[in-house]
């Protein structure tokens, strides 16, 4: 398009339509509110702030807005109406997935960058935008220094403009998408995004592990300590004056109040303790707090001045203010640490709260808003008839893909490691306080009574949890531990909440049915979803698991090389399982030694891979043209879970293999004794299991080293 093209069209932008809201709308209309929120008390269409508050249903999040003063003057109304259109749920073709408001908010957010890119362009209007504006901007995205999603969610924000344009009043004339589909096309595949691919980094394992243990020790060592500290500051600060004032109490009269002191500082007396210190001083502020009168009722000049430096002559002053909450909290045999100082009860109460949050979000797969809402009395416990534990279910609210914003009840199964940290953060909260992850009395920002302290935000979650390993790191430091966290490629590494769900999803479909189990504990409605979370061979999920699989081969296999353990395998495929592990070894070169280097021992795997198997009882020199098994992915190898051992003419057995087949031999023995207490048919099917291997051991080992036959 010609510069005079584009000015005819920008000259004639001006035949607009009259705005398509009404000034005194609702822009929350139709959105379930707050308890307590009236429809009249929130946001009208012509403020320029809107409150998106009075609708955020999930308590973890913090409070948005929506700040139209950001928009150019000229694209203002325009940009009302566009939001406005997916605030009340009119959705046009295209915006069906929109409906959240934190997922608006991100829209508004793009959609405001977009406008003043356009507005220092000095395009008029929205419908005098053209094509050549449009790859303007595609080239001046393209060279920002920013993620390919970020980039791609400007041009999202900027399709909503076309999208929208039956319901505003100025809307974009074409479809941008087509304008850049060309250059979509012409990006190489590792610039675009991999379709369903969760790209959320996985925890470390050298990362997670000191995670996960001390978070452990904090739950079933130091929480004692922590919760009967901090259940002693809360009696302490229940006396000072703003809760008077709250419960409205008249102050003390400093008679009365220096009769208090003396009770208070004759206790001191009778534990023989110094008196509590401030910087060098007595901290008449704790004294106040002890005795629940009026920091001002002890001043110097008055008889509770007198009392207390009377006292401080006699007793001493201590260090710091410490806490009458013993310590009993042992960590391999000693105290974990000194006695709990006033002021360390607002941080050790918050390590507690970010332990449980890392033992729960781990341990269930469930995400940072369904663990945000758990409450009080969230577990539940099934056991048997004879009073044993048969499953853990802990019940808290979903949102993603439920379709109700309030969110809908969901359970997952948990272990006992998650149901003692639910036990410790009940434990923690005030018991008026329903929601487990509110903020605790301590924490700076706590509002006692309100609509507030619902649930700590993620982004706070995410800044405890690198105090969390700043704490572990300090503490090994000044203990001597070598338990801290590691370094990763040089750098500390950055936890989030959603790492613990992607990292469990990890370990989970590693596991023989793992897939399977992970779409069931991770709600996804299909098998294909789990995949997409855990990682698909396109993210490198499936290359990630074979490498390391191929690692621990390799390192059997070299055992089996060194100990010359393969010139004695048995079985119906030992000669082959022998002339491939000959040939393995003449290509790696063992020398008498196995591989110390993961990345050399991955190398020469996929080289010279002699496609052999070690297991627990059988190993398999994989054949794929006389395997039993078959796997359903298409991938090289057998299906170890599908293994049919007494059958497939692709097994061998290692010295090793054999012993597991006697021990289970021997374990049948043991169940065959007791075959009186024994259902028939159970008893003809453990005696024909048991024959069957007896049988196979005899053909494959011999006669003479074959076990006797069992019991009846």
């Amino acid at each position: 398009m010609t510069d005079q093209t584009t000015d005819r069209v920008r000259a004639n932008v001006l035949n607009r339509r009259q705005p398509a809201v009404a000034a005194d709308a609702f822009v929350l209309a139709g959105r379930p509110l707050l308890p307590g929120v009236r429809l009249a008390d929130t946001s009208r269409f012509s403020d320029d702030v809107w409150t998106l508050k009075h609708a955020q249903m999930q308590r973890h999040q913090t409070d948005l807005v929506i700040n139209f003063g950001l928009a150019p003057e000229r694209f203002r109304q325009t940009a009302k109406e566009t939001i406005y259109t997916l605030m009340v749920g009119d959705l046009p073709p295209g915006c069906e997935a929109i409906r959240t408001i934190v997922t608006i908010r991100g829209y508004w957010t793009d959609l405001a960058i977009v406008l003043a890119w356009m507005d220092g362009r000095q395009i008029p209007a929205i419908s005098a935008i053209t094509s050549a504006d449009i790859e303007a901007f595609a080239r001046h995205t393209n060279a920002l220094r920013v993620s390919q999603d970020t980039k791609d969610s400007y041009h999202r924000a900027l399709r909503l403009l076309w999208l929208c344009r039956t319901k505003i009043s100025d809307p974009l004339t074409f479809d941008p998408a087509v304008v850049v589909a060309e250059r979509q096309r012409e990006k190489p595949r590792s610039a675009t995004r991999r379709g369903r691919e969760n790209a959320t980094d996985r925890i470390p394992e050298q990362v997670l592990s000191p995670y996960l243990v001390w978070a452990l020790r904090w739950i079933d060592n130091f929480a004692d300590d922590v919760i009967e500290a901090h259940d002693e500051w809360r009696q302490l600060n229940r006396w000072t004056m703003p809760s008077r004032r709250r419960r409205g109490q008249k102050p003390i009269g400093r008679h009365q109040a220096s009769k208090l002191l003396g009770r208070v500082l004759n206790r001191y007396r009778a534990e023989g303790r110094p008196l509590p210190g401030w910087k060098g001083d007595v901290n008449i502020s704790h004294l106040a707090r002890e005795s629940r009168v009026e920091r001002t009722s002890l001043s110097d000049h008055t008889l509770g001045g007198k009392l207390i430096r009377e006292a401080a002559a006699e007793l001493g002053i201590a260090d710091a203010t410490y806490l009458r909450a013993p310590v009993r909290g042992l960590l391999d045999g000693e105290p974990w640490r000194c006695p709990i100082e006033y002021t360390e009860v607002e941080p050790l109460t918050r390590m507690l709260q970010t332990a449980c949050y890392i033992v729960i979000a781990f341990f269930s797969g469930m995400r940072d808003s369904e663990v945000k809402h758990l409450r009080r009395g969230c577990v539940s416990v099934w056991r048997d008839e004879d009073g044993n534990v048969v499953r853990r279910r802990m019940t808290s609210l979903a949102f993603k893909g439920e379709g109700e914003e309030t969110g809908v009840e969901a359970t997952w199964i948990i272990n006992t490691s998650a149901q003692r940290a639910v036990e410790v953060l009940e434990r923690l909260q005030p018991a008026r306080r329903h929601n487990l992850f509110a903020l605790l009395p301590p924490s700076r920002g706590y509002i006692a009574q309100g609509e507030k302290n619902e649930a700590r935000t993620t982004s706070t979650t995410n800044a405890d949890m690198i105090a969390f390993r700043k704490w572990i790191n300090a503490y090994c430091h000044q203990t001597g531990r070598d338990e801290t966290v590691p370094l990763v490629n040089g750098q500390d590494w950055k936890i989030t909440t959603s790492q613990f769900r992607r990292t469990l999803a990890w370990f989970i479909a590693r596991r023989p049915g793992g897939v399977i189990a992970g779409a069931l504990q991770f709600r996804h409605l299909r098998v294909q979803m789990f995949e997409g979370y855990a990682g698909t061979s396109d993210s490198g999920f499936r290359d990630e698991v074979e490498a390391e699989e191929a690692i621990a081969r390799g390192e059997k296999l070299g055992d089996l090389i060194v100990s010359h353990e393969f010139h004695s395998l048995r079985g119906p495929a030992a000669d082959e399982a022998e002339s491939r592990l000959a040939e393995f070894e003449r290509n790696v070169q063992f020398h008498g030694k196995v591989f110390n280097d993961d990345k050399r021992l991955r190398r020469h795997m996929n080289r010279h891979d002699p496609h052999i198997y070690p297991g627990q009882y059988v190993t398999c020199v994989h054949n794929p043209d006389r395997a039993l098994c078959r796997r359903s992915d298409g991938a090289e190898g057998p299906s170890l879970p599908d293994c049919q051992p007494l059958r497939c003419r692709n097994v061998a057995l290692t010295s090793g293999n054999i012993t597991q087949m006697k021990e289970a031999l021997a374990a049948y023995d043991q169940k065959l004794a007791r075959g009186e207490h024994l259902a028939p048919l159970i008893r003809h099917r453990l005696n024909a299991r048991r024959q069957e291997i007896a049988d196979f051991l005899a053909a494959t080992v011999g006669a003479s080293d074959a076990p006797e036959q069992g019991a009846p």
